[in-house]
């Protein structure tokens, strides 16, 4: 038998995160412990660990702070779980380094597959997200776009967006007519929804 793998598992609900150490324990030769995404006081007592297992939607937010902090913590050595629903995760954990891309519609053994590729320092990415990790890397919106529709999907009018960004109010309605013909969205609300349900926000 190999040496052990030591594996923390990220995900914000406690019961899936309970579910996915308990499929990991499954494979003996993985030492698994879990922790929720923004316990960095329990981070400190982690111990030493070869291969991070994470939620994509704990790496999604308006500020990329969790997405920051968990690849400072383990690096390259993350394995993301996602769907090919969710592009823009998708896109932002490739580009963010993860060495593992695992769709949360497969198999369990191929998790575990996974894991065991990263931990040697091996990209992992299943086949059924690769069209997808394509179709995220064609985000349509500007760093700028992006900003103004997020600040609007927290229900902030133009005026609030324009000081915050220190944009004109007119440079904002330009931005955000922009962004809505991009995705061809019929209004704002409507990109707001297009841009959340692909993960790009």
């Amino acid at each position: 038998m190999g040496e052990m793998v030591r594996i923390v598992v990220v995900h914000d609900e406690t019961l899936l995160r309970s579910a996915l150490a308990h499929l990991l324990r499954s494979d003996d030769r993985l030492d698994v412990s879990s922790q929720c995404p923004d316990a960095d006081g329990e981070a400190r007592v982690t111990p030493p660990t070869d291969v991070c297992v994470v939620d994509g939607e704990c790496l999604t937010g308006p500020d990329d702070g969790r997405a920051v902090r968990l690849r400072a913590r383990y690096g390259d050595r993350l394995v993301v779980l996602t769907t090919a629903k969710r592009p823009g995760v998708l896109r932002r954990a490739f580009d963010g380094g993860a060495l593992g891309l695992v769709d949360k519609n497969a198999p369990a053994h191929r998790l575990i597959t996974a894991v065991h590729t990263v931990a040697k320092g091996e990209r992992f990415l299943d086949e059924t997200l690769t069209v997808a990790l394509l179709e995220g890397a064609e985000m349509p919106l500007t760093t700028r776009e992006l900003s103004v529709l997020a600040l609007a999907s927290q229900g902030a009018p133009i005026a609030e967006i324009a000081a915050r960004l220190h944009l004109s109010r007119g440079t904002v309605r330009n931005y955000m007519a922009t962004a809505i013909r991009k995705v061809g969205a019929r209004n704002r609300v409507d990109a707001i929804r297009i841009v959340q349900s692909a993960g790009w926000t």
